[in-house]
């Protein structure tokens, strides 16, 4: 049942659902409504066939005997399942509240990468939204890098209140606001639904306790390097041309500058230098080039700062001028 996607017309408003019990995702959509009823049809075939037909009108017919799908010389019948062992759509019933959705876009796109994808280990596939101050923190990590990003003046949750919304809601709801204005959240003690112009996505949150993130970012750091964050970003893709089946890229830093190396056994090596400021003892720190660039290409400003302790201890991104983004990198230990 859950393979299916459940279509219930009212009036000329059709709604379409689709869910895994995790997640449930509603349509709503204005239409030709000829006789309102709701029927469960095959999630991917109905979607192959639509996405092949050429554009135009979709007309779709349900009776007894099946589904028919019309356009244009093109004619489908399928079958149905009841539409009334679906699970029913039940969004929270929490207080809703309306957030910018250009800034939670933006904050989604810089944390819900940082969260990891094994589901052997639940916690840390869900984004944490924690209140800070005056505003509203989200913060991931898979225990390899760290991203948290606050939205200052934002306020959906209580004092020192937090849920723990799994990653995968988060992205789908982040590819929604592309275009919208306004994005509407409600919570409630077990789910969360996210509401973006027609479209409704539901999510159970996670349970546990998220890991004390804050112990991980250092308080002080004795080395510092600032370096323009496009020069940055370009020299570790070139630099990570060399860097196959997971070699580290080495980052040398000294009062010259910064460079960049990457050595394969039995392939070769490559060097680059940038232009940067750096203060600090000089220290070669290495890093997975993917996750490196994970972060700088999310980083607001022109320019990026590296503070560091020394090769083995957590590393940390910022960006120049906005102290909103912070990106916590574990170093690669290296010969």
């Amino acid at each position: 049942m859950l393979s299916g996607l459940h279509l219930e017309l009212t009036g000329n408003r059709l709604s379409v659902v689709g869910s895994d019990l995790d997640l449930t995702i509603r349509v709503d959509a204005a239409v030709g409504g000829h006789e309102d009823g709701a029927a469960v049809l095959p999630a991917k075939l109905v979607t192959d066939i639509v996405r092949a037909l050429d554009s135009g009108q979709v007309e779709i017919a349900v009776d007894e005997e099946g589904a028919r799908i019309t356009s244009g010389r093109s004619d489908f019948s399928l079958r149905v399942m009841a539409a009334d062992e679906f699970p029913r759509f039940e969004a929270p019933g929490g207080e809703a509240v309306t957030l910018d959705a250009e800034n939670v876009a933006t904050a989604l796109e810089q944390v819900v990468k940082a969260a990891s994808g094994d589901d052997s280990r639940p916690i840390l596939t869900g984004v944490l939204l924690a209140a800070e101050d005056d505003g509203l923190r989200f913060v991931a990590t898979d225990s390899y890098r760290l991203a948290v990003r606050d939205l200052p003046g934002t306020a959906i949750l209580g004092r020192d209140q937090t849920v723990l919304v799994p990653s995968r809601a988060l992205e789908v709801t982040g590819r929604l606001l592309g275009d919208a204005d306004e994005l509407t959240i409600r919570l409630d003690e077990r789910e969360a639904s996210f509401e973006v112009g027609d479209v409704t996505i539901v999510t159970r949150l996670i349970e546990g306790e998220f890991p004390n993130y804050r112990g991980l970012i250092p308080t002080d750091h004795p080395n510092a390097l600032v370096v323009d964050r496009t020069a940055l970003i370009d020299a570790v893709r070139r630099v990570g041309l060399l860097a196959k089946d997971a070699t580290p890229v080495r980052l040398a830093m000294t009062g010259d500058g910064l460079e960049l190396i990457a050595i394969t056994q039995d392939v070769g090596q490559a060097h680059e230098t940038v232009d940067a400021t750096y203060e600090g003892s000089d220290l070669t720190v290495a890093f997975n080039p993917g996750y490196l660039l994970d972060g700088l290409e999310v980083s607001p400003g022109d320019e990026v700062r590296l503070e560091t302790i020394d090769s083995l201890k957590p590393a940390v991104i910022r960006s120049v001028g906005d102290d909103g983004f912070l990106y916590l990198l574990m170093p690669v230990r290296v010969s």
